[in-house]
């Protein structure tokens, strides 16, 4: 990609795979929606690139907080709305756009959220067992409290991909029935307990399990689904679309849903029928994803597994897909409601 430096940032919270971005974006002009704003680092390189108006979606409230002491650098350039990215379209038709330049979406829990022991989303930091990105609704702590063990045990494996995931759930509801899970902590000692003390250099025994949680908590790869839709409803011919992942969940689901409304389906095969799709709505940007350069990693680890994948908006009308064609898990999360 470019070799453009890598954008000054207020920030300590560094935006992964932004050069890339700018990059395949320029000339940079028009109208922007940043769908995860967090601590705005995409959304103020986006602005500085020449986007003559970027509208930032953050279900967090705290993140605009944090904003208010440069956003009146931008003269208006900048507009909040709290919300989910799943509703991109809507939210910016209420504010009276109607076609946009550009979608970028970082997927996944902030650096930021990730640091604040008391929202719950790190297994390194002791604190309330939430996860609740948009703070309200179910918390973790509500699912691994009353949610059954066969139910609890599926949401591990198909979210977080943990083999072991009959062995931890049947572990929590043993716990729970001596007390309450209230702390992060608590949980990790259960999981911990469940599992091989891990060999030098692999995961945390956590890991898995509190990405389960927490993409259960938020509905983070149904708004992924719904984010990616939105964007094909709302971008004007020649707009781009740049996702960025984290782990295979999410890629897997932004990878297939290029894949299909590009015309670049895999052929069938007597397991998987062969798909006939409608016209194409996205010309995809390369074949594999984009991976952060080893510079980049080393003055970014977070970046490490970072995957951006690229497409542009055809001249095309939009068309129907299935979740699960494109990857996302069969599981029910109204299984959840308690």
């Amino acid at each position: 990609m470019g070799t453009a430096q890598l954008h000054p940032t207020m920030s300590p919270h560094i935006p992964v795979l932004l050069n890339q971005i700018l990059a395949s974006a320029k000339p940079i002009s028009g109208v922007w929606i940043d769908g995860t704003f967090g601590a705005g680092g995409y959304s103020r390189a986006i602005l500085d690139a020449g986007a003559d108006t970027l509208y930032a979606i953050d279900r967090d409230p705290e993140v605009f907080t944090r904003s208010e002491k440069w956003i009146k650098d931008y003269h208006g350039r900048l507009k909040l709305i709290q919300g989910t990215f799943g509703e991109l379209d809507t939210h910016v038709k209420n504010e009276g756009a109607n076609l946009i330049d550009g979608v970028v979406l970082d997927i996944g829990v902030s650096s930021m959220q990730l640091d604040q022991a008391d929202r719950g989303f790190s297994f390194m930091k002791d604190g309330p067992l939430d996860m609740r990105m948009g703070q309200s609704g179910m918390s973790a702590a509500d699912i691994v409290n009353s949610v059954e063990e066969g139910i609890l045990a599926n949401l591990i494996y198909l979210y977080g991909e943990e083999r072991a995931s009959r062995r931890i759930a049947r572990n929590i509801v043993k716990s729970r029935e001596n007390s309450k899970f209230e702390t992060t902590f608590q949980l990790v000692k259960v999981i911990e307990a469940s599992l091989p003390r891990p060999k030098p250099n692999q995961t945390h025994p956590a890991t898995r399990t509190f990405q389960a949680l927490r993409i259960a908590v938020n509905d983070e790869l149904g708004q992924l689904v719904s984010g990616l839709k939105a964007a094909e409803n709302i971008l004007s011919e020649g707009g781009l679309l740049a996702v960025v992942t984290f782990h295979s969940l999410e890629d897997r689901i932004v990878k297939r849903f290029i894949q299909s409304r590009s015309g670049n389906n895999p052929k069938g095969n007597r397991y998987q029928p062969e798909q006939t799709d409608d016209i194409a709505t996205f010309e995809r940007i390369g074949r594999k994803a984009i991976l952060a350069s080893e510079e980049e990693i080393r003055s970014n680890p977070r970046a490490r597994s970072a995957k951006l994948r690229l497409a542009r908006r055809l001249n095309t009308m939009s068309g129907e897909f299935s979740a699960f064609d494109i990857g996302l898990p069969k599981f029910n999360l109204e299984q959840l409601v308690l």
